[in-house]
């Protein structure tokens, strides 16, 4: 038995050749007319008993068939054992696609496990999910295909399972990470916030760039801290994060963090030991404050206390009781609002303050009609001046929103956010000007513009108080993003080349950039193309200097979107219902649920000794 079970390997990788050598020995092709011999992946085996032979001698084969088949097959001869042959071969070559078949079969069961416990922890499922959706499947294939039954049974969903597959998955990230990581040019996105347990998880994210001008934004590593989260002790777990996927330290164009002291302090802080550390390299980092949390920085400067209690105040008022909320809702199904309900306000979720805004303001109406019917009449919403600032608080919050979900998204180039910045800066100035005109222009504030229209009064001290109000907000924009402002030439040298005078350039970028400048196909290139593929294109040797900027300026976070985004995913992975989950398994999670890359299924399958569903 064990003879025919390591026959039927050998058969299963049969690679047929004319002749092979062997110790000096050769497969003779006249054997297997005479002998009944064939060669399977080096070894000569009988086709009528299936045994194999040690050595390729015409001795030794002609022993094994005259002591063992001589007096069977003799007295075929000619055209007789050349059929004979031809079936002996025919029989084996089932025997190979049985073997294949259930071997085929095997492999992809396996897959399929694979392929579910991806989806199960892309979409936050917990691992004993694979049961309930193998169950799922069974009902289907026993309406639609019951002949497939014992197939899809064989199929290993059980939550052990699922795991051992999510850990194989997240490990074929990593490889596939750690291989691209040698030419990457990469900077580094941190943020720390706590989980369900109570457990200080540092998320750290890469965004490397390699000679092909290709960007890759992926999880590098999830540290738990157990302990205090100081400056240093984010810093040894970033350090043991990168030297673990054996990226070098001088190849570190910067680090972005969300601005808190352990993270950006002078001293002590995260960016400033990273930054000391890739100097120690050789390399030069800069480090940035997180350009969304600038931008929620500079939007609450927008004080409106007299606006903001109010309107809250009233929300909590209708949505904190249940049956006053059900009754404001009905009262808005039986008129017919335009909406159905107002919306929470909530200071930590930077965007919420304009939809709450928007919404209470488009049902004042509705909302001082209700109040009013309760006894509760909320005299703000009588009068025009706060209904004026109201509407202003509307118009601007819209407009720092606006900004706020530019600013968002994966693979952003940092030149691009900083536009945004500027372009919010200019449009501050044209805002102030606007309303500190004698007849005040609304054409960018349609909520004031429809209060004034509402109510002819006299509201010129209120557009002089508008306009300070934009004119502080414009100030502290330009307080802020100092950070970016340092690198603003080399983002403006990375995003329009053909427009720096050389003389503004870096020494070691002058002479490529006259070069550059002059160059008439690539100024059509980079008319035509976009960034990224501009700098691919890019001459090596001519302009390497050039490359090595666009680079840099491409690896460059420009915020921690990334991180914040991540953090939701965690908090709907590891809740109250499952605070138990290991810090492995959420980081194996996060790295799937985050990434880019496509797990190699069909390398995990070869590496595995066995197609055992389970295993």
């Amino acid at each position: 038995m064990c003879a025919f079970l390591y026959l039927m390997v050998l058969v299963c990788e049969h690679v047929s050749r004319p002749s092979l050598v062997i110790s000096g020995r050769r497969y003779q092709e006249r054997w297997e007319l005479q002998y009944f011999f064939t060669e399977i992946r080096g070894n000569c085996v009988c086709l009528i008993c299936k045994e194999t032979v040690a050595l390729f001698k015409d001795f030794n084969i002609r022993r094994h068939y005259e002591t063992k088949h001589a007096a069977t097959y003799n007295k075929l001869t000619g055209s007789e054992r050349a059929e004979k042959v031809k079936q002996l071969q025919a029989a084996l070559a089932s025997q190979q696609r049985f073997f294949m078949r259930a071997c085929e079969t095997h492999e992809n069961i396996t897959k399929a496990s694979y392929e579910v416990a991806m989806l199960i922890a892309k979409h936050g499922k917990p691992f004993t999910e694979g049961t309930f959706v193998k169950d799922c499947v069974m009902k289907m294939v026993e309406n639609i295909c019951p002949e497939k039954k014992q197939e899809f049974l064989n199929v290993c969903l059980a939550r052990n399972t699922v795991a051992r597959r999510v850990e194989d998955i997240s490990s074929d990230i990593h490889r596939q990470l750690r291989d691209r990581g040698v030419d990457f040019d990469f900077s580094l996105a941190c943020d720390e916030s706590t989980d369900a347990s109570d457990t200080a998880q540092l998320l750290i994210f890469l965004r490397g760039v390699d000679d092909k001008m290709n960007v890759t934004e992926e999880l590098l590593d999830l540290k738990s801290l157990k302990g205090q989260t100081r400056g240093m002790d984010l810093f040894i777990s970033v350090c043991e994060a990168v030297d673990d996927m054996k990226l070098p330290w001088s190849k570190v164009s910067g680090i972005i963090t969300d601005g808190a002291p352990a993270m950006a302090g002078e001293r002590s802080g995260l960016s400033t030991l990273i930054c000391n550390k890739v100097s120690e390299e050789t390399g030069n980092a800069v480090k940035l404050h997180c350009i969304i949390h600038q931008q929620a920085l500079c939007a609450k400067h927008l004080k409106f206390d007299d606006v903001m209690k109010p309107v809250a105040k009233t929300i909590n008022c209708i949505r904190s009781k249940a049956l006053y909320h059900r009754q404001f809702q009905q009262f808005l199904h039986d008129i017919q609002a335009e909406y159905g309900d107002v919306i929470y306000y909530n200071d930590v979720r930077w965007l919420s303050r304009g939809p709450a805004l928007q919404r209470f303001f488009s049902l004042r109406e509705e909302i001082r009609q209700f109040l009013d019917e309760k006894g509760q009449p909320m005299e703000e919403l009588s009068d025009p001046v706060w209904l004026a600032n109201l509407a202003f608080l509307v118009d601007i919050t819209k407009h720092l929103n606006a900004l706020n979900v530019n600013l968002q998204g994966k693979d952003a180039v940092v030149s691009q956010l900083y536009a945004h910045i500027k372009a919010f800066g200019t449009k501050l100035q044209l805002f102030q000007r606007h309303l500190s005109l004698t007849e005040p222009c609304t054409a960018h504030f349609p909520a004031l513009k429809e209060v004034i229209d509402s109510f002819p009064v006299d509201i010129n001290v209120q557009m002089k108080r508008y306009a300070t109000a934009i004119a502080s907000l414009s100030g502290e924009f330009n307080k802020r993003f100092q950070d970016f402002a340092a690198i603003e030439k080399d983002m403006l040298l990375f995003s329009s080349p053909f427009s720096v005078d050389p003389d503004d350039a870096p020494p070691q970028l002058q002479l490529e950039l006259i070069e550059l400048q002059c160059d008439d196909e690539c100024h059509g290139k980079h008319r035509q193309c976009s960034l990224v593929d501009f700098y691919w294109q890019l001459d090596k040797v001519r302009f390497p200097e050039v490359r090595s900027l666009a680079k840099k300026m491409l690896s460059l976070f420009g915020s921690t979107y990334l991180c914040e985004e991540t953090f939701s995913v965690m908090n709907l992975n590891k809740n109250r219902l499952r605070s138990r989950m290991s810090d492995s398994h959420l980081r194996d999670i996060l790295r799937i649920s985050t990434t880019a890359l496509k797990p190699d299924l069909i390398a995990l399958l070869k590496s595995r000794s066995q197609y055992h569903p389970s295993h």
